[in-house]
C-alpha cells in the first residue's frame, strides 16, 4: 500500500501527461499545425484529461472525484477520435497514430481502474476523515507513481 499525498502521485495523471505530451508534439507538425481548430481542440481535450484528474483529486470526495475521472475517460476518447481525423488528413503517419493512440489506451485503462477502486473504498474521501490530511493513505501502489 502507498499513499497519494498530491494530484502529481496519481499514475492516471502521470498517463494524461503522457498523452498531453504527445499531443503537442504531434500538433506541431507541419500539416497539423496549420489546421487550427482541430489542432486547439485535441490540445484542448488532452489538457481536459489532466486537469479533470487534478480537480477530482482536488475536491476531496470520492464521489466527486470519481465524476471528474469519468469526464478525464471521456476526454481520452475525444483525443482518440481526433487521433482519427488527423490520420485522416494525413497530419500523422498510421505509427504516429498507433502510438498516441496506445497512450490513450493505457490513460482509459488506469482511470478506468481507479475509478473502480474508488467506488468500492468504504472511504468517502478526504474532507469526510476526521483528520484532514491532504493524502490518500493505503492506496494499492498501483496507482501511485513512483517517480511523479
Amino acid at each position: 500500500m502507498a499513499s497519494i499525498r498530491r494530484f502529481e502521485d496519481i499514475v492516471a495523471w502521470q498517463k494524461a501527461r503522457q498523452v498531453s505530451r504527445e499531443t503537442y508534439t504531434l500538433t506541431r507538425l507541419s500539416g497539423f499545425k496549420t489546421d487550427y481548430d482541430l489542432k486547439a481542440q485535441i490540445r484542448d481535450a488532452a489538457n481536459s484529461i489532466m486537469a479533470n484528474i487534478a480537480e477530482g483529486f482536488g475536491r476531496g470526495g470520492n464521489k466527486e472525484f470519481v465524476q471528474f475521472l469519468s469526464i478525464a475517460n471521456g476526454s481520452v476518447c475525444e483525443v482518440q477520435s481526433h487521433c482519427y481525423v488527423a490520420l485522416d488528413q494525413a497530419y500523422i503517419s498510421q505509427e504516429q497514430f498507433d502510438l498516441l493512440y496506445a497512450h490513450c489506451e493505457t490513460a482509459k485503462q488506469k482511470i478506468g481502474a481507479f475509478m473502480g477502486y474508488l467506488q468500492q473504498s468504504e472511504r468517502r474521501g478526504l474532507k469526510y476523515d476526521s483528520v484532514h490530511e491532504a493524502s490518500l493513505d493505503d492506496v494499492p501502489s498501483e496507482f501511485v507513481a513512483s517517480n511523479p
